[in-house]
């Protein structure tokens, strides 16, 4: 910076490599803008998407399997169950529930992998609503 050289007086130094400090005003202070009050704005958060967890009919998985799977993971009473059972059956697809992405996959995942370790083929799948 200074390249190495003595110097003998300070009228040889550079001072415009010295920031200048002033202490007159505080520059960083921004809240007031001619007298008035600046405001604090939030920011926008969006929602996440949600997405539906669909159940498809099979022909090999028992009715009652079903509402035990929409009982325990979609925590739905016996009379929605049976419900929701019976749209699957007559339609061959139906809603479980509606849940944000993290969640709606950890359900189908547990759904999977309980009707596997029962070995019936119900299957779930995720759909963006």
């Amino acid at each position: 910076m200074f390249n190495n050289r003595k110097y003998i007086n300070f009228e040889d130094l550079d001072l415009n490599i010295i920031p200048t400090i002033t202490m007159s005003e505080d520059k960083d202070n921004k809240d007031d803008v001619e007298g008035n009050v600046k405001l604090a704005v939030k920011p926008k958060t969006k929602t996440p998407p949600l997405y539906r967890v669909l159940m498809m009919n099979d022909d090999y998985t028992p009715m009652e399997f079903v509402i035990e799977v929409l009982e325990k993971f979609f925590q739905k009473n016996r009379e929605e169950a049976t419900q929701i059972m019976l749209h699957v059956h007559q339609r061959g697809v139906g809603v479980c529930g509606i849940y944000a992405y993290d969640l709606a996959e950890t359900k189908a995942m547990q759904v999977m992998n309980y009707a596997r370790k029962y070995e019936h083929p119900l299957q779930v799948q995720l759909e963006k609503e």
